[in-house]
């Protein structure tokens, strides 16, 4: 077999094996974005607040010295979270839905957004504070991201509003042995659980009621057929295996 033949068939065994690795219908997201065209709507996303959610509350009015009773100290140590939020007194809502809040008693929060509880909580003050302002956060607001990811982990947010491409991101994005079309979003919605397939090679699922993540969410990244043949003979053998048996078939062909 002379140089040039040898040539002919480093060519075509790169090519083939090239074609065999890079398949853009199992990688790329959101293939189909510009069927979407643009939202026509201006739709802002807001988390609903869930039992074992950390609240910080503050309520400031036109006169300050009123709510000094709604804004008591922490009195046993700090708490800290992210920022420096010290001396914050936090508010746990319990498994029946309700916060412990100082004067008014026990308001329940769970299952309303936060503009909700912001409203529900003015509504109580008011019968004790004219006009009073409220500054409502959560504190413990995070994301699971497991599995075929750079850097599986939990994430904790300082804000309250993720996408899951963001999360995914956070992680360092999916690797190459990770199942695009099949990701596992597990998500308490009411106290029970649901179980959510996404495709996000797809576009479509940026507009469903899984593209903003809610507080708690786990996201699972499948390993795709790859990687789980690799995890019986070792990712290198099954590299090394697949490109011979490429390279017979060329010596095959070139025999022919």
């Amino acid at each position: 077999m002379n140089f040039n033949k040898l040539i002919k068939i480093g060519f075509i065994f790169t090519a083939l094996l090239l074609i065999s690795c890079a398949n853009r219908k199992n990688l790329a997201y959101v293939q189909n974005i510009d069927s979407l065209g643009d939202s026509k709507e201006n739709y802002t996303y807001e988390p609903k607040l869930q039992n074992d959610d950390l609240l910080s509350v503050i309520v400031s009015a036109d006169q300050p010295e009123l709510t000094i009773p709604f804004n008591m100290p922490q009195i046993q140590g700090n708490y800290q979270i992210n920022e420096n939020q010290n001396g914050i007194k936090t508010y746990l809502i319990d498994a029946y839905g309700f916060i412990d809040f100082p004067v008014v008693g026990k308001i329940k929060l769970a299952g309303y957004t936060r503009s909700e509880a912001i409203s529900i909580l003015e509504s109580e003050i008011k019968e004790y504070i004219t006009n009073p302002r409220i500054n409502l956060r959560i504190l413990n607001y995070k994301i699971s991201v497991l599995g075929e990811v750079n850097r599986p982990g939990k994430y904790v947010q300082t804000s309250e509003r993720i996408t899951l491409l963001e999360a995914i991101s956070l992680a360092g994005d999916l690797t190459i042995f990770g199942k695009r079309d099949n990701i596992l979003l597990i998500r308490d919605s009411d106290g029970k659980k649901t179980y959510n397939r996404i495709d996000i090679t797809k576009a479509d699922f940026i507009n469903s009621p899984f593209y903003y993540l809610t507080q708690n969410d786990i996201i699972v990244v499948e390993p795709n057929k790859t990687r789980m043949d690799s995890s019986v003979i070792g990712p290198n053998i099954a590299v090394i295996i697949s490109a011979l048996s490429l390279l017979g078939t060329v010596l095959i062909i070139m025999k022919r």
